[in-house]
């Protein structure tokens, strides 16, 4: 067994764990437990009621766009990450819809989930798997009363549970995905409960009691202990609260609990970051905290931690909502996972304004009703919200070494930031990075993800070195890939200076190089020194500016080295620069959602010397007044750069 090969590597503790959810799971596989319980009352409390809901999303853009993806749905055009799926009148759920790839329904600890060649891309089965998509069809029936959405919802629940016996196939392999799929069946029987015979309701509970039951014996304590432990540990929480009449309730309750308060004070830093480094996940995250405490009260600490995390978010997306891409994006929700993915932390934000009780975090009113109204009902819509007082201009993060600098046109994000803790499985290669929007336009851009498993090259790319606005030694990423999910080497980093003002410096060191980056900064206006140090002998390096999909880079007439990006952006390097603006290749890619990618241009500056080296950038930003933001407002710009730019 594989616990018995690595035992020199674990700990007693873990041997023994394991050895104990083992010995489980085949007890499970031997005699699938059936609960004999009573039907539970609906509406499942605390959650609101389904006629307060629908009163509250009467006549709302939200509720259209329900329908609409319903209609969708209906006919079998799954919205799935960045591509929408057509399956057909079957739905083949242990089946790769968009590469092909379909495994078999052997004990789920022997399914090769990670093995593109024999299961294909496991996110594009799980997230079918989800049954999200069954949720919004709940939804609809709430916002409707349309019986032909549970009709369609009973079909798909019939025949998935056909074709995954209880823990068999690769729908069983991952607790997570038990944990989501535990979590819209919950809302399932929130909102369409009612809808159901005394025989499907009897089969629908014992199914997901078993779900329960595989969650017990399955927490990701040794395995995942990142959001997948807290993901599991909220849904089992969820399942014994919110269905008292199951037999391991109580336990279930008990345990849930426990576990996602350790985790508040393990994952989330003082700060208010997620400990992954990735703020996709933190938007996960933040979900997962807040649902926990919108089923049961929690203490001051929790609470405490979880409005740093909010805070957090807050500042990280910029003034129109949107998230920048650190580290990895794997396309999923923890509600509703549709719509612009970028624009997801809006309504995540908003049902944080109103259970913290802090408006300044509500971007927009209309996000109340894409979560908050479903978690709270008509409430978040009842009160009044001032408008709130412009933000903090510029804002450390020093745990996780984000700093932001804003505008109201202007969004600079700096990546001087670790990768993420133990392995750092969903970390970029991306030290020193920046990312900065402007008047809406994704000036500099992070390249995303793209892909998991499906293609271990792209998957080396997108979260590698060059796929990200900083400086390339050598040819090497700043730490060394291991398998899809792992890096060795990481990079040691530390923020030398930081003013609020205008001024951040950072140092990278890896591999025996040293990358130092210094950022001025006003909203107008950035100059970038970059300074090189290594082993003695020339070396490579290489400089991206990777611009945003659909900003085209295009040289500026005139003297001097200057490219224009986008409408508003001007970048300048000095003039005996070697410079090319690449499009697609091996250098100009952008995923905005996963599964997706589109060709885009990157400004690469390429060099050879001797270390040390400095190098200078400078971007200006035009769209601005002039008596609001001065252009070059006391920098110490080059010549060259105020020659080339007319600073």
């Amino acid at each position: 067994m594989q616990i018995l090969r690595t035992a020199t590597r674990r700990s007693p503790h873990e041997i023994w764990f394991r050895a104990r959810q083992e010995a489980a799971n085949l007890f499970l596989l031997a005699k699938a437990p059936a609960p004999v319980v009573q039907r539970p009352a609906i509406p499942l409390k605390p959650l609101p009621p389904r006629d307060e809901i629908a009163r509250a999303l009467s006549a709302s853009p939200h509720r259209d766009d329900i329908e609409h993806t319903a209609q969708d749905i209906l006919e079998h055009r799954f919205p799935l990450l960045g591509n929408t799926v057509q399956t057909g009148p079957e739905i083949r759920w242990r089946r790769d819809p968009v590469h092909g790839h379909e495994t078999g329904t052997g004990f789920f600890r022997r399914i090769p989930y990670l093995n593109f060649d024999i299961a294909g891309d496991h996110k594009f089965v799980w997230e079918m798997n989800r049954h999200q998509h069954l949720v919004l069809l709940a939804q609809a029936l709430t916002v409707t009363g349309d019986d032909r959405w549970f009709k369609e919802i009973e079909l798909q629940l019939e025949s998935w549970w056909e074709q995954n016996p209880f823990q068999r196939g690769i729908n069983w392999a991952s607790a997570l995905e038990v944990a989501f799929r535990s979590l819209s069946w919950i809302w399932i029987y929130h909102l369409a409960g009612d809808r159901m015979s005394p025989s499907f309701s009897q089969r629908f509970l014992t199914e997901l009691y078993r779900h329960g039951c595989h969650l017990e014996w399955n927490l990701s304590v040794y395995f995942s202990a990142n959001t997948h432990l807290l993901g599991e540990a909220v849904a089992l929480h969820a399942l014994g609260l919110l269905f008292p009449q199951f037999s391991r309730a109580g336990r279930w309750r008990r345990v849930g609990r426990d576990v996602v308060h350790a985790q508040m004070r393990t994952q989330v830093r003082p700060d208010g970051s997620h400990f992954e480094q990735s703020s996709y996940y933190h938007v996960y995250a933040t979900d997962m905290f807040l649902f926990h405490h919108v089923l049961e009260p929690v203490p001051a600490p929790y609470l405490e931690r979880l409005e740093a995390m909010a805070d957090y978010l807050h500042t990280l997306v910029d003034e129109d909502g949107v998230l920048p891409l650190i580290g990895d994006d794997d396309g999923g929700r923890f509600f509703y996972p549709y719509g612009s993915r970028r624009r997801f932390g809006r309504a995540t934000l908003a049902s944080c304004a109103v259970l913290l009780n802090r408006p300044d975090f509500l971007l927009d009113s209309a996000d109340l009703r894409e979560q908050a109204v479903w978690w709270l009902g008509s409430a978040p819509l009842e009160r009044e919200y001032e408008p709130q007082t412009p933000r903090l201009k510029a804002r450390l993060f020093p745990d996780a070494g984000i700093a932001v600098a804003k505008s109201r046109t202007t969004h600079l994000v700096f990546d001087a930031g670790p990768f993420g803790s133990g392995s750092g499985g969903h970390s970029h290669a991306d030290t020193m990075s920046i990312s900065l929007r402007h008047l809406a336009e994704d000036v500099l851009t992070d390249a995303g993800t793209f892909t998991y498993i499906s293609s271990p090259e792209w998957r080396r790319w997108f979260r590698g070195t060059g796929a990200h606005n900083t400086v390339r030694i050598d040819g090497r990423d700043q730490a060394v890939p291991v398998g899809p999910f792992r890096w060795s080497d990481p990079p040691q980093v530390r923020i030398l200076e930081w003013d609020a003002g205008g001024r951040i410096a950072a140092e990278c060191s890896y591999g025996g190089f040293t990358h130092r980056r210094t950022v001025l900064f006003t909203p107008a206006v950035m100059v970038i020194t970059d300074q090189l140090d290594g082993p003695a002998g020339e070396h490579d390096f290489e400089q991206f500016w990777h611009a945003g999909v659909g900003v085209p880079v295009t040289r500026e007439p005139g003297p001097g080295t200057a490219y224009r990006i986008g409408r508003y952006a001007r970048f300048a390097a000095p003039p005996d620069s070697n410079i090319s603006v690449e499009h697609g290749g091996s250098a100009g890619w952008t995923s905005t959602a996963f599964g997706s990618r589109q060709e885009t241009d990157v400004i690469v500056v390429r060099g050879r010397a001797r270390f040390p080296v400095s190098l200078k950038s400078v971007i200006a930003l035009d769209g601005m007044d002039e008596d609001e933001h001065p252009r070059a407002g006391g920098l110490e710009i080059p010549d060259w750069a105020r020659a080339t730019l007319a600073l």
